[in-house]
């Protein structure tokens, strides 16, 4: 398989998550076994196979490579995708593709879908995304994917199974949705925006920007401009109840050694080991 970008993974627990980042360069992730992705600031060859991407904002990091992946889906005769993004982006992006398929002369076939925060977005009878909305420095969103299954009532748990069949031929509703916050993306956002929408602390796995990391460098610059330091992270430790935080986006001002340095010293036990940092 052709590998013409940087993918690193992760493995944790049935999930796998591959992708990269780094701030105002690329940004792409996605999660096979849930057949979906996040983000297009780039594509990797063998990223292709995933038919379904959220978007969470339209800078070029997060955005760049969407005509791209759609042309070579169509090139390799694939069903075309479904590209979830903001809905005020909706306009803008089907004027872009029009104007590349016109460059290209070939057709750029996809469905494209608005978002707006608070929509919910059923995948399948066992996955639903939700979105939320971040603070960028244009609209942004970050995505939660619950996995959500029908459980037997509480009420009725220790009835035996005769009258539990009696119950739901007589039409009683017996079971209830329940839902489990699997991963979370939060994108590009202040902390504000991670703060707004407390159920990305407890998501199984969290995949969130730590563009800063320097001391010296000002905080109430950095928020101002849509991002996080790595003191946000420090300020919030006991409000992370996540099995896996995944630190990304760091700026290109820092080397790796720099990154983890600095971290590092700030977090010395890593959040209790859960933190990993996508160098």
């Amino acid at each position: 398989m052709i590998r013409n970008l940087p993918v690193k993974q992760l493995a944790h627990g049935d999930l796998t998550i591959e992708g990269y980042s780094r701030a105002a360069v690329q940004t792409y992730w996605r999660i096979p076994e849930l057949k979906l992705g996040f983000d297009l600031g780039a594509q990797p060859w063998d990223f292709m196979g995933t038919s379904t991407w959220f978007i969470s904002h339209t800078h070029l990091d997060h955005v760049a490579a969407l005509p791209v992946y759609i042309a070579r889906r169509r090139m390799m005769k694939m069903e075309p995708p479904t590209i979830y993004l903001p809905a005020h982006a909706m306009k803008p992006v089907q004027h872009l593709l029009r104007a590349f398929s016109q460059l290209d002369r070939g057709r750029l076939p996809c469905e494209l879908l608005p978002v707006e925060a608070g929509d919910e977005i059923a995948l399948s009878r066992e996955t639903v995304v939700t979105a939320h909305g971040t603070q960028h420095t244009l609209p942004s969103l970050a995505y939660i994917v619950w996995e959500r299954r029908n459980k037997l009532k509480e009420q009725y748990l220790d009835l035996p199974g005769e009258q539990i069949r009696d119950l739901r031929l007589s039409g009683v509703e017996i079971t209830e949705e329940r839902r489990v916050p699997i991963l979370g993306y939060l994108g590009d956002s202040a902390p504000a925006g991670l703060d707004r929408s407390p159920e990305l602390y407890r998501t199984r796995i969290l995949i969130a920007e730590m563009t800063f990391v320097a001391p010296a460098h000002r905080k109430d610059k950095i928020h101002k401009h849509g991002h996080m330091h790595l003191d946000d992270f420090v300020e919030r430790r006991l409000r992370f109840e996540n099995e896996r935080i995944i630190a990304t986006h760091f700026s290109t001002r820092y080397s790796s050694r720099q990154i983890r340095a600095f971290v590092e010293q700030a977090i010395p036990d890593m959040l209790d080991n859960r933190l990993h940092l996508w160098l």
